[in-house]
C-alpha cells in the first residue's frame, strides 16, 4: 500500500482553511437575519453586524399576510407533488435502464441529463407559449396553475434523479432478483420486494434533493404564473415597489424560506447509501 509523507500542521491548516470557507459561505445568510431583526429606521442607520433588539414585526407581518399564507402552501404542495411523482418515475426508468438490456440504453441515460446542460432561460419563451396556448381546453391551461409547475419541474428533475439512483440501483445485485423471481415474484414484485427496501436511504436522498430543487426555484414560477399558483419564492419581488424596498421583511421572508431547506438538506445526512446490499448475497 502506498503511504504518502505526513505533513506536520496539514492537518490544522485544512481545518482553518476550512473555516474560512464556512464563514465566508455562511455570511451572506447571517447577514440576511441581521436585515430582518431591524427595523426601516435602523437599516438606514450605520451598519451592524451585531442584533441588539429583534424587529419581530418582520416576521408576523409575513405569516399573518393571507397572500404570503397562499404562496406558502402553494409551495408546499407544488414540492412535494414534484418530489413524489419525479422519485417514482426516477425509479421505474432507473430500474428498466438497469436491469433490461434496451436498445441504446447508455445513449438514452445520456441523452436525459442533456436536458439540464441548457440555461432555463433558453426555456422560458417556448414553455409560456406550451402553458398559454397550446396546452389549453377551453377556459383551461397550464399557466398559472399548481399542476403545470408540477410537470415543468419534473421535465428538470428527473434526470437529476434518474443519475442519482443508477448508481443506487446498479450496486443492488441482480442475484437478488434472480432469487426473487425463483421463489415466483413477478416484476412488480421484484421492484417494491426486493429494490424499493433496498434503495430506500437513496430514494430519500432523492425525494429530499428533488424537493429542494423545487422549492427554491424562482425563474419559472416568476415567469409561468400571476396569482393563483404563486410561490414563496416568487413572493419576495412583491416587496420592491416605486416607493421603495421594505428590505426587513423582504429578509425575514427569504430567512422563513430558508427554513424548509435546511430541515430537508439536513436530513439527507441521516442517509447513508454506502454498503446497502453488504452481506445481501451469501457466495
Amino acid at each position: 500500500m502506498r503511504r504518502f509523507p505526513y505533513k506536520p500542521g496539514g492537518g490544522w491548516l485544512t481545518f482553518v482553511f476550512w473555516i474560512v470557507a464556512s464563514l465566508i459561505t455562511l455570511f451572506p445568510i447571517y447577514w440576511m437575519f441581521v436585515v430582518s431583526a431591524k427595523s426601516r429606521v435602523e437599516l438606514f442607520g450605520a451598519p451592524n453586524f451585531i442584533i441588539r433588539s429583534f424587529f419581530v414585526e418582520n416576521y408576523t407581518a409575513t405569516l399573518t399576510n393571507p397572500t404570503f399564507q397562499r404562496y406558502m402552501v402553494n409551495s408546499i404542495i407544488i414540492s412535494t407533488a414534484n418530489a413524489l411523482l419525479v422519485t417514482t418515475l426516477a425509479l421505474f426508468a432507473t430500474y428498466a435502464l438497469s436491469r433490461y438490456r434496451l436498445v441504446g440504453k447508455e445513449n438514452i441515460f445520456f441523452w436525459t441529463i442533456t436536458n439540464r446542460m441548457a440555461p432555463p432561460a433558453v426555456f422560458l419563451l417556448p414553455l409560456f407559449l406550451l402553458f398559454t396556448q397550446t396546452f389549453t381546453i377551453g377556459s383551461f391551461s397550464l399557466y398559472d396553475t399548481r399542476i403545470g409547475l408540477v410537470l415543468l419541474y419534473c421535465v428538470f428533475n428527473l434526470p437529476f434523479a434518474i443519475w442519482t439512483l443508477r448508481g443506487i440501483i446498479d450496486a443492488i445485485p441482480k442475484e437478488l432478483d434472480e432469487a426473487a423471481m425463483v421463489d415466483g415474484c413477478n416484476t412488480w414484485q421484484v421492484l417494491t420486494g426486493v429494490i424499493l427496501p433496498l434503495a430506500r436511504p437513496g430514494l430519500a436522498v432523492t425525494a429530499i434533493l428533488t424537493w429542494v430543487f423545487a422549492w427554491n426555484e424562482y425563474l419559472f414560477a416568476a415567469t409561468l404564473t400571476s396569482v393563483n399558483a404563486r410561490t414563496i419564492t416568487t413572493g419576495l419581488a412583491e416587496f420592491v415597489t416605486v416607493t421603495g424596498t421594505n428590505w426587513g421583511q423582504m429578509a425575514a421572508t427569504a430567512s422563513l424560506t430558508l427554513v424548509p431547506a435546511l430541515v430537508f438538506l439536513g436530513l439527507v445526512q441521516r442517509h447513508i447509501v454506502a454498503g446497502l446490499t453488504f452481506g445481501a448475497v451469501k457466495e
